[in-house]
């Protein structure tokens, strides 16, 4: 702990050789928080073939989440790994949507469909876990999601689409109103 200062531990590899009080609420101020964990579902190189050759540029779909109820999906290009997780993480932010909860499941039996992936999610009893797979795992964890049970009935591997079509599915979800 800090001597002049108690509240301040610079211990913190963000704080670690800080001399002045100053210094420590420049650090803090720069240091960027990270409300929402994320989860890289794919990266692809993707070409683009011009009269001059091949345009080599990567492709990431990333899913984020907070792990209490909002849950977001996007889609990134660039001409490294690096700046397209970055422009993805952007898009997945614009799109975050709000899932709803009954305890620790979904309050009913949903089903979706994007492109070619068809997706079915039905609550779970307590203390069943996340019975799902691939991309509909990673976004009910993300989301919050403790208790569920997901199937994927079409027979695409597209993780792409099974991802749109489980947050389709997230989006469509409602609670009767008394």
């Amino acid at each position: 702990m800090n001597k002049e200062n108690p509240i301040v531990n610079t211990s913190s590899p963000v704080l670690e050789g800080a001399k002045s009080e100053k210094e420590i609420i420049a650090r803090l101020d720069n240091r960027e928080v990270q409300e929402y964990e994320q989860k890289v579902l794919d990266i692809a190189r993707v070409t683009r073939v011009t009269k001059g050759g091949k345009r080599f540029t990567f492709r990431a779909a990333i899913i984020i989440g907070n792990k209490a109820g909002k849950v977001g999906f996007g889609i990134g290009k660039g001409a490294d790994v690096a700046q397209s997780v970055e422009k993805a993480f952007k898009q997945a932010k614009k799109h975050l949507i709000n899932v709803i909860f009954k305890d620790t499941s979904i309050p009913h039996r949903i089903e979706a469909k994007m492109n070619s992936a068809v997706v079915f999610l039905k609550p779970a009893p307590r203390g069943s876990g996340v019975r799902a797979g691939g991309p509909m795992r990673v976004i009910a964890k993300l989301a919050g999601i403790e208790d569920i049970s997901g199937k994927i009935i079409s027979k695409t591997n597209n993780k792409i689409n099974i991802a749109k079509a489980t947050i389709e599915a997230l989006k469509k979800l409602r609670v009767k109103s008394s």
